[in-house]
């Protein structure tokens, strides 16, 4: 089995060689690479692997952009320390998601499940199929994020995503406003937020909100084929739905 290693932080790319390597498969290692820039070099000019393994934040950005960049022709096991990211990770290629520090028997469970997958699917199956196949399979399971941790002083407190009536980017950040009239500031952005939560629950008005099917009291026509949604507690809020998502929003509240 031919692998490439994706992954800026040399001490955990060595580890993680040493334990592919120390396994009962033959394995071997083309590349240990840092960088998106390096990777679509890499891909561009070699032969495709049969498996990469792939950090989600790599010292140029986020490895999602190589998929941007690049034709990417074997499945990847993603290894990181953030778990926000694993719905975006199953749409581009993942057959597994790992979470830092890397668990030996982890990994060897995610190298058997490659095995399996490229073992029960003809050669002609492509990666994304394979992707697809797991990602059905963990979209059956609870995916959705169900709390959040915030700090408030010294103090840390734990929200239910049910409390949340809808998130604001305020001058760079991020807040969860509450149905007991408190907001909090939360360490993600809008984007990562809708790689975690339900969709069915929640929808992104605009690129400053994203609301609850609970968290409004009226929405109200506003200009042409425009619409304002009248927040819980903030009613005077300025809570407009971006034109291009109207229709996306109208279908929505009509599931």
């Amino acid at each position: 089995m031919k692998v490439l290693i994706v992954e800026d932080e040399q001490l955990a790319a060595n580890r993680l060689e040493k334990l592919l390597l120390n396994s009962s498969r033959r394995i071997e290692v083309l590349a240990k690479l840092d960088t998106v820039k390096r990777v679509v070099e890499w891909l561009e000019f070699n032969k495709s692997p049969d498996l990469i393994f792939m950090d989600i934040q790599l010292a140029d950005g986020l490895c999602f952009d190589i998929f941007d960049l690049v034709e990417v022709n074997c499945p990847v096991i993603f290894t990181t320390s953030y778990d926000q990211y694993a719905i975006r990770a199953f749409k581009v290629n993942s057959i597994d998601y790992i979470l830092k520090p890397l668990d030996p028997g982890e990994l060897y469970n995610a190298i058997n499940k490659f095995e399996f997958l490229t073992h029960n699917y003809s050669e002609k199956t492509s990666p994304e199929s394979l992707a697809l196949h797991e990602a059905i399979r963990m979209l059956k399971q609870d995916t959705y994020k169900e709390r959040f941790i915030v700090k408030i002083g010294e103090h840390i407190k734990s929200i239910s995503i049910d409390e949340i009536y809808y998130f604001v980017s305020e001058e760079k950040v991020t807040f969860a406003h509450t149905k007991e009239k408190r907001k909090y500031i939360l360490d993600y952005t809008l984007d990562q937020l809708m790689e975690m939560i339900d969709p069915k629950v929640f929808f992104r008005i605009s690129r400053k909100y994203i609301i609850s099917i609970i968290g409004f009291e009226d929405i109200i026509s506003y200009s042409t084929n425009r619409l304002k949604v009248q927040l819980k507690y903030n009613p005077t809020m300025d809570a407009i739905v971006s034109r291009e998502r109207v229709q996306d929003f109208k279908r929505w509240l009509d599931r």
